[in-house]
């Protein structure tokens, strides 16, 4: 598999603040199954050539989707993406591509399902800025470019003490109110709140789908 990035970050083997386990390989992901996991990170430091390319990018150019599809069609259905979206043609796109469909494929391994939903959201704005738990079983959420998901413990309708920030190019997994049992660690997480910045950011997210014909595809953004 091809990934963006130039090295993992170590990650320690202990359970980390907020019930987060931060990792070194995308399998270790899997993590997210343990009982006492409400999410895991892997972290890693992107290619600064990447970066550079993709913060370089007008924002009409960034790759826009919203759809259901089968894991096997993920690399092919970017490369429609990237082209109608004006996403220039080279080797950083298609580090791009190959990324997305990388981890498209570890997080369908890990739900064990063979569609999903993905999502990547150009985002200029406070997109859900409320902290929050997304209603399925689990999600991944990938920022390729401007600040990464925020998350911290908290009841519902308070913000945590104490926010964290997902590196950028590091996925996130996160456990949902459909995981069948959800450690009661309060987990939230949102987009963070970049309105009059000038900011632009880059979201992956994606779904797991057992059955495409029951889904509709959801507007929340992260």
């Amino acid at each position: 598999m091809t990934f963006i990035h130039a090295t993992s970050v170590p990650a320690t083997d202990a359970l980390a603040e907020h019930g987060v386990h931060r990792v070194a390989t995308p399998e270790a992901l899997s993590l997210i199954r343990r009982a006492d996991c409400a999410g895991a990170i892997w972290e890693r430091q992107p290619l600064p050539s990447f970066n550079r390319w993709i913060d370089d990018l007008a924002p009409d150019h960034l790759p826009k989707a919203r759809m259901i599809l089968p894991v096997v069609r993920v690399s092919e259905a970017l490369q429609e993406i990237t082209g109608a979206c004006g996403t220039p043609k080279g080797p950083a796109r298609d580090l791009l591509v190959d990324d997305i469909s990388a981890l498209a494929a570890i997080f369908a391994e890990i739900m064990r399902v063979d569609y999903l939903r993905l999502r990547l959201d150009v985002v200029r704005g406070n997109a859900c800025r409320k902290f929050h738990i997304d209603a399925v079983t689990a999600r991944l959420v990938c920022t390729y470019r401007g600040t990464g998901t925020q998350y911290g413990i908290a009841n519902e309708g308070r913000d945590p003490d104490r926010i964290s920030t997902v590196p950028r190019g590091s996925p996130i997994m996160l456990r949902g109110t459909r995981w069948p049992v959800t450690p009661e660690l309060n987990l939230r997480h949102r987009s963070p709140p970049i309105e009059g910045s000038g900011e632009t950011r880059l979201v992956l997210v994606l779904d797991p789908i057992i059955d495409p014909d029951e889904e509709t595809i959801s507007h929340t953004l992260h």
